[in-house]
């Protein structure tokens, strides 16, 4: 998938159908002149549903498709006959999907499961046809209710990618480089900021034929948080990770002020994402040597796991995946 075909926020319109009008009629048959009410009900307008689906892992497919709109109920006839319901109108969605009413920003529900459904606009009920209202004193009511109108109402949709890993770091700190080689994905690389301005998903493959999912993130830079350099569209992404593998480049000036700076920006994002197992990852060590090594852990913030590796020399990644793996299935 190209980064161009990444789309985590849509706008979206949903309008159900309206509900069918019952029937008023009364039975007529050769011999039977005078019969007594049998008119049916009205259909019930159709719906429009969200379903979760685990193959799709982008909104791309609403993106021009803005409109769903379901078809109205039949009316009610006679014999007691009632109305064809509407055609329910589905919309498949990936797995994390938000959904919030665009007036208000209301979050209404998410989608979290493989075929998980629910109704984002209810079709109108059917009305009643006249069969309902006959009494002992008034046998041949000439009445019926009219259906139900449908509803229509504008939705904003929005993504959280669920992934076991989620790299955080600053922008060129690496992560595309390391996705790229732990994984299959062909994530966009270079040599300046924010290169990656949409997440990429990788599936690493480990022993015995098991697996787990990575996700890059943009990079996030301080005052993320308040939606400097789209922080905040970005930092969503995270709060569905198992883990967050923090990546420091071991040419920064400073690796514990950086590691710290990201920490707060998860902080004031959501204090819950600091209840998620970390490690801290020491990429492009290639350029250190051993003493360089011992220096930077001892400046490394206490009772952190934390590793050395680098995605171009491909030293420490097997220990990286094995912590991994062993934090996800502790």
């Amino acid at each position: 998938m190209t980064e161009g075909n990444f789309v985590d926020y849509v706008k979206i319109f949903a309008a159900s159908g309206n509900g069918g009008k019952g029937s008023v009629h009364l039975h007529r048959e050769k011999y039977i002149t005078k019969g007594g009410p049998d008119g049916g009900d009205g259909g019930r307008g159709g719906h429009v549903i969200l379903r979760g689906n685990s193959n799709l892992w982008t909104l791309f497919h609403l993106k021009f498709k803005k409109h769903s709109k379901a078809t109205h109920g039949g009316h009610g006839s006679k014999s007691r006959s009632t109305g064809k319901d509407g055609e329910d109108q589905f919309l498949d969605v990936p797995l994390g999907t938000i959904v919030k009413d665009a007036d208000t920003n209301e979050v209404l529900f998410e989608i979290t499961e493989n075929g998980e459904e629910k109704i984002l606009v209810q079709g109108g009920m059917g009305g009643r046809g006249n069969w309902h209202f006959r009494t002992s004193t008034n046998q041949t009511p000439r009445y019926a209710q009219p259906g139900v109108e449908g509803t229509e109402k504008w939705f904003l949709l929005e993504l959280k990618l669920l992934a076991d890993v989620g790299l955080v770091g600053f922008p060129n700190a690496g992560k595309s480089t390391l996705l790229s080689v732990i994984t299959s994905a062909k994530p966009k690389i270079a040599d300046y900021a924010f290169t990656t301005l949409k997440p990429n998903l990788g599936i690493v493959a480990y022993r015995d034929f098991q697996s787990f999912v990575v996700a890059d993130i943009p990079g996030i830079i301080e005052g993320a948080s308040e939606g400097k350099g789209l922080g905040d569209r970005f930092l969503r992404h995270i709060e569905r990770n198992s883990i967050l593998l923090f990546l420091v480049p071991a040419d920064s000036d400073d690796i514990n002020k950086e590691y710290t700076i990201l920490l707060n920006e998860l902080k004031l994002h959501n204090p819950e994402l600091l209840d998620k197992s970390r490690i801290l990852a020491i990429s492009k060590s290639d350029l250190l040597d051993a003493e360089l090594i011992a220096e930077i852990e001892a400046e490394l913030p206490k009772n952190m796991p934390h590793l050395f590796i680098s995605s171009v020399a491909q030293t420490g990644l097997e220990t990286l995946k094995d912590r991994l793996w062993g934090l996800l299935n502790a």
